[in-house]
């Protein structure tokens, strides 16, 4: 069950980064993550009070709210390496945070065999070469700021994912939705008022509003995998939203893809249905 919820996570990741390509470059970074939060959180907060006097651990509240605040942290890194660096050098890096995920659970007591980690080993592989085979960019110049907020977007996304699982290992999943979104959105705002960004989305609020849908989900299906058995599969599986991405591209806005693209692709969920055996 942690795999089907992480793949729900990378499904709806891989259809956000579709509407990302239409009102990225018009909307702005801080704007985007902005409204995409602000949405997330209109959606989440009456599920999560209904749901506010469900079982819940003590100190979760505290972990949803730290997850939340990474989260908000390594969504600014994520947009911002995309936007100064090519996809094919920030993808391979920000696609590879499942090693500390799964390396994480294995720390904690979690027995992971080699096998799994050759399967984890090429769900990142496949993802790494999509992306780098789909890039389109030409000249890029010192790589090294594209490469730093790559690791603090996988560092970010990884850490997000291992608290926000602990937080709900005990119940509260649905409760702590709005906490985590709501700090998350906090950071940002924080952020974006202390370096003088202007954060108001003026346009777009449409697709916005569906990002902000589908961000909601995929991020509530990773945390909740925390519950279940093996949750860091989720982590990985959640990490070929970029592979997804370019998938539907090819489906819906028929651009082509290369046969090693698409065995890339096969191998990715191979490696996934073996580690949901």
């Amino acid at each position: 069950m942690s795999l089907v919820l992480g793949l729900l996570a990378a499904v709806s990741w891989g259809v956000h980064d579709l509407c990302v390509r239409q009102v990225s470059q018009k909307t702005g970074i801080f704007a985007s993550i902005v409204a995409v939060l602000a949405f997330g959180c209109i959606l989440v907060t009456p599920i999560s009070i209904f749901h506010w006097d469900g079982p819940m651990a003590k100190g979760s509240l505290s972990l949803a709210l730290l997850s939340g605040a990474l989260f908000g942290l390594a969504a600014i890194a994520h947009y911002k390496a995309f936007s100064i660096g090519p996809v094919r050098l920030v993808a391979p890096i920000i696609g590879s945070y499942p090693v500390l995920s799964v390396g994480w659970a294995m720390l904690t007591g979690t027995p992971i065999s080699v096998l799994q980690w050759m399967a984890v080993g090429l769900v990142i592989a496949g993802v790494g070469y999509v992306a780098i085979s789909d890039d389109k960019e030409a000249d890029w110049q010192d790589p090294k700021p594209a490469i730093l907020w790559s690791i603090a977007a996988g560092t970010g996304f990884a850490i997000t994912f291992a608290i926000g699982q602990a937080a709900v290992a005990h119940g509260g999943e649905i409760a702590l939705m709005a906490p985590t979104r709501l700090a998350a959105l906090i950071v940002v705002l924080a952020i974006a008022t202390i370096l003088n960004i202007n954060w108001r989305a003026q346009n777009g609020l449409s697709i916005l509003a569906l990002m902000g849908v589908l961000d909601t989900i995929a991020l509530g299906s990773v945390i909740s995998a925390g519950g279940m058995k093996s949750p860091e599969f989720a982590a990985v599986a959640a990490s070929t939203f970029g592979l997804i991405t370019v998938v539907l591209a090819a489906i819906f806005l028929r651009e082509k893809m290369t046969k090693r693209q698409m065995t890339a692709v096969a191998t990715v969920f191979v490696a996934i249905a073996y580690l949901g055996l």
